[in-house]
C-alpha cells in the first residue's frame, strides 16, 4: 500500500473494475484553448499548465479513477522543433506526471473518496510526426530505432513515477515490440493498447498476434485497444483476454472518423457507455473513453459500472 493508502493499480485490477478518463484534447478544446499545432495537447504543458489540471480535475470529479497525461505527443524531438532544450523537455514531461497528481489532490479536496491513480501517457512515434500515421504504423524504422526513439522519454516519464505507463495508440506489431523492450526494467507498470480496425491493427496485423506479444511480458498489466470505434471493442476485449490472460483495457473514440488532412471529425457519435458492461463481462477492467469522449461520457461509464 502507497502512503495515502491507495491499493496499487495492480491490485485494484485484480479486484475489480477501474473508470478512465476521456479525451484529454477536446477538453482542453472546450475550455477555449487551441490545440491546432504539431504538439497538440503537450504545448499546455508549457505554456497553460493550469490548464492541464483543470482537465483532469474534471475528470476525476466525473467519475474517474486514472487521468491520463498530457504526456502523448510530447517527445524530446518535438519540443526541439519547438526550441526548449532536452532538459526543459524532461522538466515538462515530468510536469505532465505531477500536473495529474495535483488534480487528483484537488479532487480529494472535493470530497472525492475514491483512489485515483495516474497513468503517463506515450503515444506511437507517428504522434511526433503529427501527421496522421499513428493510424497507419509502418514507418519504415526498425524495431531498434524504434526503442530508441521511446527509451529516453519512458526514463522521462519512469522517473516521475507515475502509477502506470500507458503505452497507447500503438499501430503496428514492429511498435509495439519496440515498446516492449523500452519498457523493460524501468520499475514502472505498463498498458499496452493498440488502435485498431476490426480485427487487426492499423497495420493490418491480426490482433491475436498482436496482443501475444504482450503475453509473458512481466511489465505489461493490462493489454487492449483505444483510439478506435466502439463497435470493434468488444470482440477485441475478449480476443485479449483469451490470449493473454491479463486484464483488458478499452478506451475508444466517439465513434466519429478523424480525418488528418482536414484536421477534422466526421460522422456520427456511436459511444454508448451502456456498452461498457458488455466489455467488463468480456474481460475489460480498465474502461473509459478516448478522443471526443468528455466528461458526461466518463460519468455515464462510472455510472454503468456502478463505480460512482
Amino acid at each position: 500500500m502507497s502512503s495515502d493508502t491507495r491499493p496499487s493499480l495492480t491490485e485494484a485490477l485484480a479486484a475489480g473494475t477501474v473508470v478512465l478518463d476521456g479525451g484529454l484534447s477536446n477538453q482542453l478544446e472546450a475550455a477555449g484553448h487551441d490545440l491546432g499545432d504539431a504538439l497538440w495537447s503537450a504545448r499546455l504543458l508549457a505554456e497553460a499548465p493550469e490548464a492541464v489540471v483543470e482537465a483532469h480535475l474534471a475528470y476525476f470529479e466525473a467519475g474517474a479513477n486514472v487521468a491520463i497525461t498530457a504526456s502523448y505527443q510530447a517527445t524530446f524531438e518535438g519540443f526541439t522543433r519547438y526550441g526548449l532544450t532536452r532538459a526543459r523537455t524532461a522538466e515538462l514531461l515530468a510536469y505532465s506526471v505531477e500536473s495529474a497528481r495535483e488534480a487528483a489532490r484537488r479532487a480529494r479536496e472535493r470530497g472525492v473518496a475514491r483512489p485515483l491513480w495516474t497513468a503517463a501517457s506515450a503515444g506511437p512515434y507517428g504522434a511526433m510526426l503529427a501527421d496522421g500515421s499513428e493510424y497507419r504504423g509502418r514507418y519504415g524504422l526498425s524495431v531498434d530505432e524504434l526503442a530508441d526513439f521511446h527509451r529516453p522519454r519512458l526514463e522521462a516519464l519512469a522517473a516521475a513515477r507515475p502509477d502506470v505507463l500507458a503505452l497507447e495508440t500503438v499501430p503496428d506489431t514492429e511498435e509495439a515490440r519496440a515498446l516492449l523492450r523500452a519498457v523493460r526494467g524501468l520499475g514502472v507498470p505498463a498498458w499496452l493498447s493498440y488502435t485498431v480496425a476490426g480485427s487487426r491493427t492499423r497495420a493490418g496485423q491480426p490482433l491475436e498476434e498482436a496482443f501475444a506479444l504482450a503475453a509473458e511480458a512481466e511489465e505489461i498489466v493490462a493489454v487492449g485497444v483505444n483510439c478506435c470505434a466502439p463497435k470493434d471493442v468488444e470482440p477485441a476485449v475478449a480476443l485479449a483476454a483469451q490470449v493473454t490472460g491479463k486484464p483488458v483495457v478499452a478506451y475508444p473514440n466517439s465513434g466519429e472518423t478523424w480525418h488528418a488532412d482536414t484536421a477534422g471529425w466526421t460522422g456520427p457519435v456511436t459511444f454508448n457507455p451502456e456498452a461498457v458492461r458488455n466489455w467488463r463481462r468480456a474481460g475489460a477492467r480498465l474502461i473509459g473513453g478516448c478522443c471526443r469522449v468528455g466528461p458526461t461520457g466518463v460519468r455515464g461509464v462510472a455510472e454503468a459500472l456502478g463505480a460512482t
